[in-house]
């Protein structure tokens, strides 16, 4: 009797033990995830103070409609793979963020990084080569991992507001579709009669293995 009660308060004490480590493990990531963030947006941030300082204030309108925040990276929806390459990601050096994309709906707040490089989908998402770049007006491309910082995606609908802040503006879109393609068709970057942003990642979002469509989110500038 007396040696299954040891043996039951080991038991207990290990499970302890072991759920302390999970929590301290999974506590690091976040911490070290929200700091990879922070650093790429506190990079953009300095670009944007070094510009006004040398070129002088610049009179930006406040959108009304989103209110800029500084979210803290929301890792809950990420696959564990995802996560490892995001961590690793954290290792190397990479240019300052064009713009900083932001969708409040789903709490998203993520540097906007040249190129789509593996790389650059594993720290953020990336603008897509051969589309405006941000803050030039036309059909802005955005790429994202579904199983990253877009996963998120699968909750907006149409209405939604996404914010693109670039080193001397601030603009706020509207979602006014949400559409399935097939990899070849390229037609959603083609240029837009209105300033839009295309926001694009794989799907389903949850598919094991190369996804076999894409998931298109299309947004309008407010106001444009």
């Amino acid at each position: 009797m007396v040696r299954n009660h040891r043996f039951l308060k080991f038991a207990q004490w290990a499970l302890i033990l072991t759920g302390l480590t999970l929590l301290g493990f999974w506590t690091g990531v976040r911490i070290q995830g929200a700091y990879g963030k922070d650093a790429d947006i506190r990079r953009f941030e300095a670009a944007r103070l070094e510009l006004q300082e040398t070129t002088g204030p610049t009179a930006t309108p406040t959108p009304p409609l989103v209110l800029e925040s500084n979210l803290p990276l929301d890792m809950s929806l990420w696959a564990e793979g995802r996560i490892e390459e995001y961590q690793e990601s954290l290792h190397h050096s990479l240019n300052t963020p064009l713009a900083i994309l932001r969708i409040p709906k789903i709490n998203l707040e993520v540097a906007v990084l040249s190129g789509t490089s593996e790389l650059v989908l594993n720290r953020g998402v990336g603008h897509i080569t051969g589309t405006p770049l941000p803050g030039e007006g036309g059909n802005i491309g955005i790429a994202g991992h579904r199983d990253g910082y877009f996963r998120g995606l699968k909750d907006v609908v149409e209405g939604d507001f996404l914010e693109l802040e670039t080193l001397t503006d601030k603009e706020t879109y509207a979602i006014t579709g949400i559409f399935l393609v097939d990899p070849p068709e390229v037609w959603v970057l083609e240029p837009t009669e209105r300033p839009a942003i295309t926001l694009v990642t794989c799907y389903p979002f949850y598919f094991v293995g190369s996804a076999p469509q894409r998931y298109i989110v299309r947004a309008e500038r407010v106001g444009s």
